[in-house]
């Protein structure tokens, strides 16, 4: 950083505490009520399905203050606590939003830090969004500045970068000026990580990190505001998140440039599908290729799909045995699996990566007979265009493409397929229908509590 020159830190936290309500755009604002609404559902599946029961039993104990509603059960715990539950339950089927830019599960670390803090402080509906804005801005733009920089690092960005994010929302709805917000993203910086070591694995550490990175940045703000000091050049700085994790120059304008005109919260896509991102537009080939065809598994003789170098590295890594996945998680970081499954079920869902569907021996055999090629790009590989050839037995050789996966900023997600993703993950009774009432009005809302009760009484109802 040339001397004289503002952190970026700085300039981010400044930005992030002195944004008004109304300098956020009408589209962006309703682009966040998306998203958190989204996130709402993606942890009401999680309830229901007990996927990290671990990590919401472990928030309970942490205990604390009763700041704020535990959504995995009715207790009051501290706002750090609650969000590391949250986190978790919002990530735990992956089936949270995605930036492709920062490759990010942005509402993953946002939300649970609003929905949190802003609990503790008293926020209201439009508190939450207007912070949640500056999450998601935050978060995006610290990991777009190295596009896929972290990932081939090991590291997971969500967890990288959502850390920041959390401690800014939290800055900002505790209160704290920019200097002390400045301080809670230096602090941040020193729990920045997430090894992607769990790949090819049983193991649930991804699904631990947003709730780790939210839960981090609560705590980072909370000792600002207490008066611990962090540096200003954590980003940047010759020692900092960059130059430690990545080891490669980012991008520094992406993070601070055109804070406040250039809105990354309206770049943020919407999974249709609960697998990485990374193979969407795949799956979305497959089902382009096969529309309007009864294709029977048994007349495959092989597919082909053309996948971008950054995917292939993720969802199809030849040192992992792709075609027999060792459990839910493993199965969605596996293209040929997935394709495999879309192929013999015809669609992919929650169900496709229940235990007893991922240990099908005719999945396997099809998902063995998945090869991808690679299709270098100069978009951003959860931005690429998907395309495969299916050859039957027959001869016959079926083709699909699109220009990029469903659910992006590009292609958005409708309201209604939306709301109808939302109802599915909640458990669609009347307490889940007037809970999306609530959510999709979330700018209106008067008190958080009162969206948390709507919360448990949707996924107690559906238990009944």
């Amino acid at each position: 950083m040339n001397p004289g020159m503002t952190p970026v830190a700085a300039a981010l936290a400044e930005w992030g505490i002195a944004l008004r309500d109304d300098d956020v755009p009408g589209r962006i604002r309703e682009a966040a009520v998306r998203h958190l609404a989204d996130g709402f559902g993606t942890a009401a599946a999680a309830v229901r399905s007990g996927a990290v029961a671990p990590v919401v039993e472990v928030a309970r104990r942490l205990g604390g203050p009763p700041e704020a509603t535990l959504l995995g059960g009715p207790d009051r715990v501290g706002s750090a606590a609650a969000a590391l539950a949250t986190g978790a339950l919002v990530h735990a089927h992956d089936f949270d939003d995605t930036h492709a830019g920062g490759l990010v599960h942005p509402t993953a670390v946002v939300l649970p830090a609003a929905l949190a803090v802003g609990q503790a402080a008293g926020a209201t509906g439009r508190d939450l969004v207007t912070a949640a804005v500056v999450g998601y801005e935050t978060v995006c733009r610290i990991a777009a500045a190295v596009p896929n920089g972290f990932h081939d690092r090991g590291l997971h960005a969500t967890s990288a970068a959502g850390v920041f994010a959390a401690a800014l929302v939290t800055a900002r709805l505790s209160g704290l000026d920019g200097a002390r917000a400045t301080d809670a993203l230096g602090i941040a910086g020193s729990s920045a990580g997430g090894l992607l070591e769990f790949l090819g694995s049983a193991a649930s550490t991804k699904q631990l990190h947003p709730g780790l990175a939210s839960m981090n940045g609560v705590t980072a703000a909370l000792l600002a505001g207490a008066g611990a000091t962090g540096p200003a050049t954590v980003l940047e700085g010759q020692r900092g998140l960059y130059a430690a994790l990545v080891g490669a120059p980012p991008d520094l304008d992406v993070v601070g440039g055109d804070l406040g005109r250039r809105w990354e919260t309206g770049r943020i896509g919407i999974k249709p599908y609960p697998a990485c991102q990374l193979m969407h537009a795949t799956l979305d080939a497959v089902a382009a290729a096969v529309a309007g065809r009864e294709v029977r598994p048994a007349d495959v003789a092989e597919v082909v799909a053309a996948v971008h170098p950054d995917s292939a590295a993720v969802v199809c890594d030849p040192d992992r045995d792709l075609t027999r996945p060792r459990g839910p998680y493993d199965a969605k970081f596996s293209l040929p699996w997935s394709v495999a499954a879309l192929l013999l079920d015809g669609s992919v869902s929650e169900s496709t990566y229940a235990v007893d569907s991922v240990q099908r021996a005719e999945v396997a055999a099809l998902a063995g007979r998945v090869r991808t090629e690679s299709a270098p790009s100069d978009r951003v590989a959860a931005d690429a265009c998907g395309r495969v050839r299916i050859r039957l037995r027959d001869g016959q050789v079926l083709e699909g493409a699109v220009d990029r996966s469903a659910g992006g900023p590009d292609a958005p997600l409708s309201t209604e397929s939306l709301r109808a993703k939302f109802l599915a993950n909640a458990g669609g009774g009347p307490a889940a229908h007037r809970l999306w009432l609530s959510l999709v009005a979330l700018d209106e809302l008067g008190d958080l509590s009162d969206l948390t009760d709507q919360f448990l009484e949707a996924v107690v109802e559906e238990a009944r």
